[in-house]
């Protein structure tokens, strides 16, 4: 009943069994036991063992330590029962449990954690509060414990000091992103206690203060704007961060570009919640946050980027686009970054619409200059510059009217770079986008309002253009993706074309623009000539383009460019668009070069030779002197000895044309001697292994032999022992008799 009147003798003897140096009990359920009746001692007499507090205090920092872990628990409830029975003299031995306190807070065993965590808790406030900056760092760790009840423990902790710690005050700066940082955690109960600690919090602070927030009170008025899905905290709150914020934020943007992912991670997150408190106040923070935001968003860690860009979007929410953008704008006159980009995009986001339609003009001549949209062909760099074009086009709305062909300079960039086919359907869906906002049917209603100042954006710069030069892909998008629209804009498209095509002019580019135009020539009436004006510039394509890049360089690139020209003028004429006016005109231009391309290494190149010589000659064959024949025929023949089948066929087509072209001609009488040649060339070709071939060449002399009939007849029995298939020549002797019979 008295318990009191024998703390002289047992608390002296308690210590002796487990304080060093004499303090040598091996058995650890006797320690247990002791330590237990230490706690019941401090249960029963409470305020009377005050005189013993330094014994009490020695053996703690003793058993604190004990190897045994249920020992350190009952230690941890004695500290805290200490700490209760005698809150007046607690506070001269509280710092003297800090240590042993601190190197058993990262025990193995997670229960010894939560009952060190709660220890320390009771220890500081009923003990020295100038012990918090000692245990702030250990408590910090424990946030990251992958035990959700230590977590619980150090929320409660810390909400505890918050409300009732004497010197809080003095620790807001300190305490609060410990709080705060809860309201993430993974644990709903853990984020439950964590708002439920900071509405009392800031509730007791708002009564603690009430004359200083006696006007915010009575006339403050909630924003217009405020993301969505999130609830507004109360006003003791939002004034706790507000005026804590300038002593949280420099540790925080320093801890988020640690090199611990997860410190990183929980940083962005508390970053997220300190924006969203501190509102309007972030103005005066700017240029720290975007500092870490440009950092931040280039995080290999998702989550710290996806919380980085929710925090910017904070700063859109609560800033004014005049502040924002004024220190946004000049990072991306210096080296934009992708992350300046997202951050921008994000910024955008957030903001209010009629808040930002004052400042869309400066945001589409930002976005549109040279060293932003086309600074990086780095796709990241690429897909977050559309990103801002998707964010301005969904904030805006209708107002991006106005900036509608800067925006559009952005997108074909943005198209034009070497990508994915993912990047490109998002492109076309956001052209879509703002088509469909300025009320237009689709992209290609874009295109038809700003064609022309597309071109003349690109024509502007054209001389200096190489095959590096971004301006030619940018090029190539508009020619190909404006489909039908392109035939509206020839003027500055065939300039362009006739600039860039000089053969003094850079061979990869030439390269390059051939292969478009030969691409849009492959679809006329669907591309360049969907308005029928095409014809009108065939005179300038083909002696200013096409001829002078038939002309014979050495080099793979030169062979090749001279392949698309072939392949450009084949599909003019293919499509009908070189009328045979037109060839009448172009014939003495273009004959010699497409003679020679019947020699290329190309195949492709040898096939449309042949077929262009072909229609060359049924159109104006007939007008052809004997030299221009000669050399026709000649190069003619050597293609029916051409690896590829394809060219051997053609070449026979183009051979039967030559004759019926000679039949009407003034200069048949002198060209016997030809004609006899070619008949021997052609019977030797009678015995060719390809079947196909043996037809045609006997289609060909059938042909021919309306000319000098008895001299094919002479031949042909000169050579008709010699033939392995003979059936061919008797045919041909058949129809040569038959024909005379007829006439």
């Amino acid at each position: 009943e008295r318990p009191c009147e024998a703390l002289p003798v047992l608390l002296p003897a308690v210590a002796q069994r487990l304080c060093p140096p004499q303090g040598a009990e091996p058995s650890e359920e006797l320690r247990l036991g002791l330590v237990q009746l230490l706690g019941l001692l401090l249960q029963r007499c409470g305020a009377s063992m005050a005189p013993y507090l330094g014994d009490i205090a020695r053996v703690l920092q003793a058993t604190l330590l004990d190897h045994y872990a249920e020992v350190r628990r009952e230690s941890c409830a004695c500290a805290v029962a200490c700490a209760r029975a005698m809150p007046e003299h607690f506070h001269l031995q509280s710092e003297s449990l800090i240590k042993p306190l601190m190197q058993t807070i990262s025990h193995q065993h997670y229960r010894v954690r939560v009952d060190v965590i709660q220890a320390t808790g009771a220890v500081i406030q009923f003990g020295n509060g100038k012990s918090v900056d000692d245990v702030l760092s250990h408590l910090a760790q424990r946030l990251f414990d992958e035990i959700p009840k230590v977590r619980h423990a150090v929320t409660g902790v810390i909400g505890e000091w918050l409300l009732h710690l004497r010197d809080r005050y003095s620790y807001f700066h300190k305490l609060i992103p410990l709080l705060l940082g809860s309201f993430t955690d993974e644990i709903p109960e853990n984020t439950k206690l964590a708002w439920s600690y900071w509405e009392k919090i800031g509730l007791q602070w708002e009564k603690e203060n009430e004359e200083d927030l006696k006007d915010k009170m009575d006339f403050s008025v909630s924003p217009s704007h405020y993301p969505k899905g999130e609830t507004r905290p109360g006003l003791g709150c939002r004034e706790l961060v507000s005026r804590n914020l300038s002593k949280i934020l420099p540790g925080l943007c320093h801890d988020i570009t640690d090199w611990l992912g997860s410190t990183r991670i929980k940083a962005s997150q508390l970053l997220y919640t300190l924006l969203l408190h501190a509102e309007d106040h972030i103005t005066q923070h700017m240029e720290l946050l975007l500092r870490t935001l440009y950092q931040a968003c280039s995080d290999e860690e998702n989550e710290v980027v996806k919380n980085s860009v929710k925090a910017a979007e904070l700063i859109g929410t609560f800033v004014s686009p005049k502040v924002s953008l004024k220190l946004i704008t000049p990072a991306f006159e210096q080296t934009p970054k992708a992350s300046c980009v997202m951050v921008l995009a994000a910024v955008i986001r957030g903001s209010p619409k009629e808040i930002l339609q004052p400042h869309v003009a400066q945001l589409g001549n930002t976005l549109s200059q040279a060293g932003v949209c086309q600074r990086s062909e780095e796709v990241f760099y690429m897909e977050q510059l559309l990103y801002c074009i998707q964010a301005l086009i969904e904030v805006c709305q209708e107002d991006c009217k106005e900036i509608s062909l800067q925006l559009m300079k952005v997108l074909v960039t943005i198209m034009a770079t070497p990508s994915s086919q993912d990047l490109k359907e998002k492109v076309e869906k956001t052209m879509s986008s703002l088509a469909a906002v300025q009320q237009l049917e689709s992209f290609h209603s874009l295109y038809k309002e700003h064609i022309v100042q597309l071109l003349e954006w690109l024509a502007a710069s054209c001389e200096g253009w190489s095959c590096y030069s971004p301006e030619v892909l940018q090029f190539e998008v508009i020619a190909t993706h404006s489909g039908a629209v392109i035939g509206e804009a020839l003027d500055d498209f065939v300039l362009v074309l006739r600039t860039c095509l000089q053969p003094t002019r850079d061979p990869q580019m030439r390269l390059k623009l051939f292969t478009v135009l030969s691409q849009l020539l492959q679809k006329a009436s669907e591309t360049i000539n969907s308005q029928g004006l095409f014809p009108s510039y065939l005179e300038t394509v083909i002696k200013d383009i096409l001829a002078p890049n038939l002309q014979w360089h050495a080099g793979r690139t030169a062979a090749a460019i001279r392949a698309t020209a072939v392949l450009c003028l084949w599909a003019l004429i293919h499509c009908e668009m070189l009328s045979p006016k037109e060839i009448l005109r172009v014939k003495d231009e273009l004959m010699p070069q497409i003679i020679a391309s019947m020699d290329e290494d190309s195949k492709i190149t040898r096939l449309m030779a042949c077929r262009i010589v072909d229609v060359f000659l049924k159109v104006c064959g007939r007008q052809f002197d004997a030299d221009k024949l000669k050399n026709t025929y000649t190069e003619v023949l050597k293609r029916l000895d051409d690896a590829s089948c394809e060219v051997r066929l053609a070449a026979a087509h183009t051979l039967a044309n030559w004759f019926k072209c000679l039949k009407d001609s003034d200069v048949k009488s002198s060209m016997e001697n030809h004609v006899e040649f070619l008949y021997q060339e052609l019977l030797v070709h009678l015995d060719d292994p390809d079947e196909n071939l043996q037809k045609a060449v006997l289609e060909v002399l059938k042909e021919g032999s309306i000319l000098y009939p008895d001299l094919l007849v002479r031949e042909i029995e000169g050579v008709v022992h010699k033939h392995q298939t003979p059936v061919y020549c008797n045919q041909l002797l058949h129809h040569i008799q038959s024909a005379k019979e007829s006439a």
